[in-house]
């Protein structure tokens, strides 16, 4: 098989020389001749591009929904019957609810161009006999690539040669350290983070020199595999969206339904063809809640600011929401539970073991031994740890929390560990160092040669390497509780490594004495984060399970799993099981499994659809460019903002500022209180609406129509001022309201609840009937009143029938200010969240206050509305009469309380 005519299916098993056989290439290059014909055939090694939504596309994202097209005919039908004001006013609800969604939303920028960005450095590859800088969009497979320390990898590269090669893959596959990379073939079978005889494109050269042969450019890289799996994965919907989407529906038809069946009852009751237009046109208005969808939007915009206030930011409006109804959170393990940088934990001397504290490379931390600091550190454990400084090729820069580590990570942490020990480096690094063998994937040790204090003649050969090669050179009584302590060290997750020394520049393995001096064992781990145990526990309390799905080691992945207690009833499951698994044996394991380890990201996107296929709502973290597709694929996906990459914050709908895990319970906390303050609005919004229809309902079918006239209680344009002012400023203020005590001591929301709850239709029916009652009375008792009771054969006069019109809107707007404050929590007592702990609620029933006297004694607003002015004694009673709500409302609420006890009773 050649490089023009096909690729073979993997690379990483092949020898070198099969390798370069395979793509027709050398190990001198190719020409320029046959770069470019190969650049005509394979393409430019990019990613293929796409562009986020274009402004068209996201302002009729915002006008998909069942409630806007109802409003949208509605003002269409009002204009043409010539009530201008009345469709104005409905197109300006229209117009600010989409207005406020497409400033949050619109986005330039997606996921597959941040991995573009990933291949975008320069390569040194050889052409025509000799090295050239070249673009990395212009290698071609057959190029012979070098690398070196700190490069980026920028196509598939099978290793040529290597000189102590290692990098850093943990964006790309989630292993915790850089790994060793070596030119020998490995098994065909080997899982991504096993590849070493392969570099990726997008990851890290961390030390070491070597090169590389490209086998693989563009969109064939692994690189352009993940970037397919993100274009393929389609972004669901999210449970509010459903929900709203299933509850306009059902409106929207009903309100359809009543509108016609009222049109008709107009008619046969002597209404003109235009007075009954207009009658079902002012229910329509009346009943449609016009300011849900602007309440809606507007809710989960303050959702977004106060989670901005917290490090996290919303990229996608009801990602807020969703996350209030996530029940599993799938989490990568590297860089977003533990640091993603290694720490030692225990160190192993053949006569003692003492443990480390501390996190980071900061010096801070103590030894303990027994969980008792020592005071006076063991002779074999100072020798060991002077090893670990003069077997090193790494340093410390900086100081306190900033330092970070110039060279390898496991180095550092061995640096730090000395450090918390009080070895002073300084004094150790005045040791001359003679020779110098480095790390390498195939010998797997290194040797240092220091020179020694002046009364000893010889050099000291300090060696640091596996266990495995080490232990194989020291006197067996040593090697055996030493092979045990390997053992229990590495069941814990640990990474470990075994030093020893000896007299003599004896740096080759060959030359090594019969017996090397043993000086002990060094465990480390990439711990987690801080908080982030206490995090996952408040998880499951609130009854959502925590999932950690992760590339690293089966072993290093139990073992965090077991220290944050994320733990299911079975054990870890491996992507290599996966496979053999079918999409039904998935989803059995799946919901009872907590901890998946090598894991490629087809493996974390296939758990997360097995995960939705079973009914649960996934919020998936993650930092690394193989958690992309699966942080598309969730419900919401959550990246962290200091140390992910660009296209894991691409693909996901909110980033964490701060990587703390510990920031996901706090905006699960938000998402519940977003989406109970949105039913508290709904639970306010609907019964308002539903009372308002009934008053049209109820004249149509009752109140008489006189020489053609019929008589109203209420005015179209004075419904649409009680909806606009009194309905949309009322209900706002309920986006403002804190937490109640106990959300997050309850499991999730089932997503398949409706919005229109058993609960919500109840509180509707009876709140929207007695609404109406007591506007409809309040208006009848008016027109008595003044002398001028309703009857078939007369119209009350101008003055009576505008006054007795505006005391029932006034009494409307009162009704709807006190029904607010029952709505501030709908099963408690308002004492139990404070009675003045939302200022908003005072502040809106204030504006609406103000806005009512505007109209009803403002001549402007007269002559728009139809108004009339009041006396003190008709505010107090309209203010009295809509008091009624409260004592209703709080016998429901008490009513209630007691039947829950009853049944938890039983």
């Amino acid at each position: 098989m050649t490089a023009v005519d096909g690729r073979h299916p993997t690379w990483h098993d092949l020898e070198v020389d099969e390798t370069l056989e395979a793509l027709s290439a050398g190990r001198d290059g190719l020409s320029s001749e046959e770069a470019a014909r190969r650049a005509r055939v394979y393409g430019p090694n990019t990613l293929a591009h796409q562009d986020g939504p274009a402004w068209w596309q996201v302002v009729l994202r915002q006008l998909a929904s069942p409630l806007i097209y109802a409003l949208i005919a509605s003002a269409g039908v009002a204009l043409a019957f010539g009530e201008v004001v009345n469709g104005a006013v409905v197109l300006a609800v229209v117009v600010l609810n989409s207005a406020i969604g497409f400033v949050q939303e619109f986005r330039a920028g997606r996921a597959i161009s941040a991995l573009a960005e990933m291949v975008e450095a320069p390569a040194s590859t050889l052409r025509d006999g000799d090295w050239t800088a070249v673009a990395s969009e212009q290698l071609v497979p057959g190029d012979i690539v070098e690398m070196s320390s700190g490069d980026q990898v920028v196509a598939d590269l099978r290793l040529v040669d290597d000189h102590g090669l290692r990098a850093d893959e943990s964006a790309l596959t989630g292993e915790s350290v850089p790994v060793d990379k070596s030119s020998r073939s490995v098994a065909p079978g080997a899982v991504l983070a096993e590849r070493s005889s392969v570099l990726h494109a997008g990851t890290i050269v961390s030390s070491g020199t070597g090169r590389g042969l490209v086998v693989e450019t563009g969109d064939s890289t692994e690189l352009g595999r993940i970037s397919g799996l993100v274009t393929r994965t389609e972004a669901t919907t999210t449970p509010l969206t459903r929900s709203i989407a299933r509850m306009g529906s059902r409106v929207t038809l009903t309100i359809a339904g009543v509108t016609v069946v009222l049109l008709a009852v107009a008619l046969l009751r002597g209404y003109s063809p235009a007075d009954a237009a207009l009658a079902a046109i002012t229910l329509a208005v009346a009943a449609v809640p016009e300011g849900l969808p602007a309440i809606v939007t507007i809710a989960l915009a303050i959702g977004v600011r106060r989670m901005a206030a917290r490090r996290a930011i919303v990229r996608e409006l009801p990602a807020v929401e969703t996350l209030g109804a996530t029940s599993v959170v799938c989490t990568d393990k590297t860089g977003t539970l533990t640091r993603n940088e290694m720490v030692v934990r225990r160190a192993w001397t053949p006569d003692t073991e003492v443990a480390f504290e501390g996190e980071g490379y900061a010096a801070e931390g103590r030894v303990v031994r027994d969980g008792e600091p020592v005071a006076d550190l063991p002779a074999s454990v100072r020798d060991l740890l002077v090893a670990a400084v003069l077997a090193n090729e790494s340093r410390l820069v900086g100081e306190g929390p900033h330092r970070r580590v110039d060279g390898d990570p496991t180095d550092g942490a061995l640096l730090a560990a000395a450090d918390r020990a009080g070895l002073s480096r300084a004094d150790l690094a005045r040791r001359r160092r003679v020779d110098l063998l480095p790390f390498d994937a195939d010998r797997r040790y290194m040797a240092s040669v220091v020179e020694t204090p002046d009364d000893v003649p010889e050099p000291m050969t300090y060696v640091k390497g596996a266990p495995e090669v080490i232990l194989g050179h020291v006197a067996e009584a040593v090697a055996v509780p030493a092979r045990e302590a390997v053992d229990r060290l590495a069941g814990q997750g640990m990474r470990v490594l075994a030093f020893a020394r000896c007299c003599g520049e004896v740096t080759d393995v060959a030359s090594w004495p019969p017996t090397l001096e043993l000086l002990g064992l060094v465990a480390m781990i990439d711990p987690p984060r801080a908080g982030v145990a206490q995090s996952v526990a408040e998880c499951h309390a609130a009854g959502i399970d925590v999932t950690m799905i992760t590339g690293d080691h089966p072993a290093t992945a139990a073992a965090i799993g077991r220290e944050l207690g994320i733990v299911g009833d079975l054990p870890v499951l491996t992507g290599a099981e996966i496979d053999e698994l079918d999409d039904a044996q998935l989803l059995e394991r799946v919901g009872r499994t907590r901890v998946f380890a090598r894991v490629a990201p087809e493996h974390k996107l296939r758990l997360v659809t097995a995960l939705q296929t079973g009914g649960a709502i996934v919020a998936m973290t993650g930092d690394g460019v193989n958690d992309a597709p699966a942080l598309r694929q969730a419900d919401v996906g959550v990246a962290m903002g200091l140390a992910g990459t660009a296209a894991a914050k691409e693909a996901a709908d909110i980033v964490l500022g701060d990587d703390d895990f510990g920031t996901m319970r706090t905006a699960i906390a938000e998402g519940r209180r977003v989406y109970d303050n949105l039913v508290k609005a709904l639970a306010f919004a609907l019964p308002t609406n539903v009372g308002e229809g009934l008053v049209i309902v109820v004249a149509v079918l009752a109140f008489p129509v006189v020489g053609g006239q019929p008589v109203l209680p209420v005015e179209p344009v004075q419904i649409l001022w009680i909806n606009l002012i009194a309905t949309v400023s009322l209900a706002l203020p309920l986006a403002f309201e804190a937490p109640e005590a106990a959300i997050m001591s309850h499991r999730p929301r089932d997503p398949r609840e409706p919005l229109l709850s058993r609960f919500v239709l109840v509180r509707t029916a009876y709140v929207g009937v007695l609404m109406c009652a007591v506007a409809v009375g309040v208006f009848l008792v008016s027109l008595d009143v003044t002398g001028q009771p309703l009857s078939g054969d007369r119209t009350p006069g101008d003055g009576a029938l505008a006054e007795a019109q505006t005391l029932a809107v006034t009494t409307l707007m009162f009704f709807q200010a006190f029904y607010l404050l029952t709505c501030r929590t709908l099963k408690e007592p308002v004492r139990t969240i404070g009675l003045f702990s939302n200022r908003y609620v005072f502040v809106g029933i204030a504006a609406v206050v103000a806005l009512q006297a505007a109209f009803v004694h403002v001549p402007f607003m007269q002559d728009v509305f139809g108004s009339s002015g009041l006396g003190a004694l008709q505010w107090v009673a309209a203010a009295a009469a809509g008091f009624v709500v409260v004592p209703v409302v709080v016998v429901e609420k008490t009513w209630r309380r007691g039947r829950a006890r009853r049944v938890v009773g039983a």
